[in-house]
């Protein structure tokens, strides 16, 4: 069985000082929670307080970008080396990043590669529009992100990347993707990672839901057979509701 992994992205949220007293808060209730992978993704300059703060736990830390190149000049930009040593994980291609920063698919695929050549573990991010939601067009184009994503990746590599479906609608606004949408989607991606890679290397990969997940309707998408974790934004912000997350999901999959 894939072992679900809930990872808190806090986006542009917490103080450095704050994001130490939060994991210091959760981490003795997550400590207990060891059926799932448990992942906080905390801004950049929090990163060394928090990875202190977690030493010698199971939780791990993940960034929330990477730039593909190792150094240059790339003002504002964090390289890959920098994260060494104070991530395991680092989200690639999330939606506000492709919105924000002009990042392309191409971009994801380079910033993903540049991730496993230093060891650290891409958490990459997929998903549509609302207009390409409504259009019907989802699942192509949700394909065509992740055979961009993965082109030339290695299938040695598979076991040390998530895949992140997150419906840009769904993001931030309250409404999320039903538990069925979100499976059928997913099922979706696993099929196109078959065809990349086989069967069994697509059973093996953990693909993760994201969108406005929260305490209420965690079991929704937990209990489908493709969801294998979240990715979580407001959530993860609320020492409570984190934990619940964990614990829900624990639940869902009849881990406990």
């Amino acid at each position: 069985m894939r072992t679900p992994i809930i990872a808190g992205n806090w986006k542009m949220h917490k103080t450095p000082a704050e994001a130490v007293a939060f994991v210091n808060a959760i981490k003795g209730a997550l400590a207990e929670l060891s059926a799932v992978e448990r992942v906080v993704c905390p801004p950049y300059v929090a990163l060394p307080g928090v990875a202190e703060a977690l030493h010698n736990t199971d939780i791990a830390v993940g960034a929330q970008d990477v730039h593909w190149e190792e150094s240059g000049a790339f003002t504002s930009q964090i390289s890959a080396p920098m994260l060494v040593g104070l991530v395991k994980y680092v989200i690639v291609g999330h939606s506000e990043t492709r919105q924000y920063q002009g990042v392309t698919d191409e971009m994801v695929n380079r910033k993903a590669k540049a991730a496993l050549s230093h060891g650290l573990r891409p958490i990459i991010a997929v998903g549509e529009s609302l207009e390409i939601n409504e259009a019907g067009e989802t699942q192509a184009f949700v394909e065509r992100q992740i055979r961009a994503a993965f082109a030339g990746i290695p299938a040695e590599d598979l076991s040390r990347i998530v895949v992140a479906y997150e419906p840009i609608w769904a993001i931030g606004t309250g409404r999320s993707a039903s538990g069925e949408q979100a499976n059928a989607i997913i099922g979706g991606i696993r099929a196109t990672l078959a065809e990349l890679y086989g069967a069994a290397h697509a059973e093996a990969m953990r693909i993760q839901y994201g969108g406005s997940v929260k305490p209420a309707n965690m079991v929704e998408f937990m209990s489908q057979p493709h969801i294998d974790g979240a990715l979580v934004g407001g959530a993860s912000l609320k020492e409570d509701a984190f934990v619940e997350l964990v614990r829900l999901a624990i639940q869902a999959k009849g881990l406990a």
